[in-house]
């Protein structure tokens, strides 16, 4: 099984850097930065009324890395997707080491929602997530951030800002900024536990 080791992919990100595959069906990937960098400060979550209903209602289970390699895959589970087999096996041996980290949502036992990313000292990057059920994947963000916040985490990067995550709070950040969080959260340890 080819992967990526897990010391290189760790290296990456503590610099910024991310690997994305061309298709789900290429054998390789390319590795990114970007100069603008979405994140979601510590905090400072947006739940709208409609996504407190539904966690007050208790419709779903959240759950912290019982199915990892199962939730990479549904994300990947898309005509398009950046997320091939490389990452998969990948992020599944990182999660082994307790780098890679999933937040997930179920319905009856069932997984219906889900999203992950990769556990950093106290940064996390946000990878992708997934629903089967709707609000199941917010449902997962929103417990993300709880995570985050009841940990004392000091970064939440999302990579890109997108109109969809900017309802929950996203923003834009220059690099130089973005490298200054990511340096203080490097020098702090934290646990993704719920």
């Amino acid at each position: 099984m080819k992967i990526i080791p897990p010391e290189s992919l760790l290296e990456a990100y503590s610099q910024g850097i991310f690997p994305m595959a061309e298709h789900k069906k290429a054998e390789d990937v390319n590795w990114y930065t970007a100069r603008k960098r979405g994140i979601i400060p510590i905090g400072e979550f947006h739940t709208s009324d409609n996504l407190a209903r539904i966690i007050r209602q208790g419709r779903f289970e959240v759950r912290v890395n019982q199915n990892f390699r199962e939730v990479v895959k549904q994300c990947a589970n898309r005509e398009t997707s950046w997320i091939n087999d490389l990452i998969i096996n990948s992020y599944d041996v990182l999660n082994q080491y307790g780098n890679a980290c999933s937040v997930e949502a179920y319905r009856d036992g069932e997984l219906v929602g889900g999203l992950y990313g990769v556990k950093l000292k106290a940064a996390f990057f946000g990878e992708s997530m997934f629903k089967k059920e709707k609000w199941a994947d917010k449902f997962a963000l929103y417990h993300c951030h709880e995570i985050l916040k009841k940990n004392g985490f000091l970064l939440w990067d999302t990579q890109f800002y997108t109109d969809h995550l900017a309802q929950f709070g996203c923003i834009e950040i220059e690099a130089a900024e973005y490298e200054e969080i990511l340096d203080r959260a490097l020098n702090k340890e934290c646990n993704f536990v719920l």
